[in-house]
């Protein structure tokens, strides 16, 4: 059993003024759980990949709990179970999630049969003409962000998966994985398909500030992003925004999928460092969305996880110090619930336990899809 004894390294007060710490006073005109779906006009989701109940309850505690996670007043949880599996892996819950059907662990966007289910993303666009898209921190194929786009058995198939968002044509994607759409062993150059089908390939932050194409493919390293403390700064955070940006010139509406992947990856390594990292870097995001849900007053803003990993607990810390001592019981993932804090148009509408396909049924209907 692994044992971290943890002092956040990161000054939270200069960060909560760069990227605006969204006040408690932020909730919903109704505040009552509610059984019938409002109608909401967008929706932000933002994915903690492997983060866990007591990730969020030690950054607490390492930040003093100047989080804007923690001004949610509607919350729920989600059971996680993969089809046939106690303990999911991300393609299994990403697709639940996505398309509200259970799977086969390591499928992607496929029923336990390999037919293809219908995406969330694929219904906005096809029933409401709503844009969509997709941010994350590892390549855009890796198995939560690809769940959103791509059907494939196998969430390892990274070039066909590449080949999927040629296919669906997200109207946003930001993140690593460029690799998976060059040098390929089909020879096929995906950039040029991309940018053959009116999209603006970006390949820096510095270039993804200035796009303006009415598609955007912000391909931002060969494969997985940096970790934050490694030199990915506040990619996500930056990349949220310009997402939301793009995505709101659509006055149908929006869609839009933020994951933090290496969430996860501090749980596999039981590195509690890393975790609350990575999860405070959400937390950031999280308050550009809000910021924007904010003053939009018809988004909804869902931040929940696919599982939790590495069976993280508290075994001590330091108040005074902002320290905490975690442990860790596994290097994979466990089956535990996990939380969805809910924000904004519609949040009333996410409290209680349910599992994650119903999170997704949840998301339908309050954008009456069918």
């Amino acid at each position: 059993m692994k044992t971290n004894k943890i002092f956040f390294k990161i000054s939270l007060t200069i960060l909560l003024l760069v990227f605006g710490f969204v006040s408690s006073s932020f909730t919903p005109e109704n505040n009552e759980p509610s059984s019938v779906a409002p109608r909401v006009k967008n929706i932000i989701l933002l994915i903690g990949d492997g983060m866990g109940i007591t990730h969020i309850s030690g950054l607490m505690s390492v930040s003093g709990h100047n989080l804007n996670m923690t001004t949610a007043k509607h919350i729920g949880f989600t059971q996680t179970h993969s089809y046939d599996n106690y303990v999911t892996d991300s393609a299994a819950s990403g697709t639940a999630i996505a398309s509200g059907k259970k799977t086969k662990n390591g499928m992607i966007g496929m029923d336990p049969d390999s037919n293809n289910v219908v995406l969330i993303t694929e219904k906005v666009r096809k029933q409401k003409k709503m844009s969509f898209g997709v941010v994350s921190t590892s390549a855009v194929t890796h198995a939560t962000p690809a769940s959103f786009v791509a059907h494939n058995i196998s969430r390892n198939d990274y070039e066909g998966i590449a080949l999927d968002f040629v296919r669906t044509q997200p109207d946003v994607f930001i993140g690593g994985g460029k690799a998976n759409f060059m040098n390929r062993r089909d020879q096929r150059d995906l950039i040029k398909v991309l940018e053959r089908n009116d999209y603006e390939v970006v390949y820096t932050m510095e270039e993804l500030k200035n796009a303006d194409g009415e598609k955007v493919a912000g391909l931002l390293a060969d494969e997985h992003m940096p970790r934050f403390s490694e030199g990915r700064d506040y990619m996500l955070a930056e990349a949220t925004y310009k997402a939301i940006e793009l995505l709101s010139r659509n006055d149908r509406g929006f869609f839009l999928m933020v994951e933090a992947s290496q969430i996860d990856w501090g749980g596999h390594s039981n590195d509690a460092q890393y975790i609350l990292e990575e999860a405070y870097d959400l937390d950031v995001a999280l308050g550009v969305a809000l910021t924007f849900a904010l003053n939009d007053r018809n988004t909804l803003v869902l931040l929940t996880a696919d599982h939790e990993t590495g069976g993280m607990s508290l075994t001590g810390g330091n108040i005074e110090e902002k320290s905490i001592i975690a442990k860790f019981t596994t290097t994979t993932h466990t089956g535990v619930i996990v939380p969805v804090f809910a924000f904004g148009a519609g949040a009333e509408y996410f409290t209680g336990f349910y599992d994650n396909t119903e999170l997704n049924e949840k998301m339908c209907e309050v954008l009456r899809l069918r």
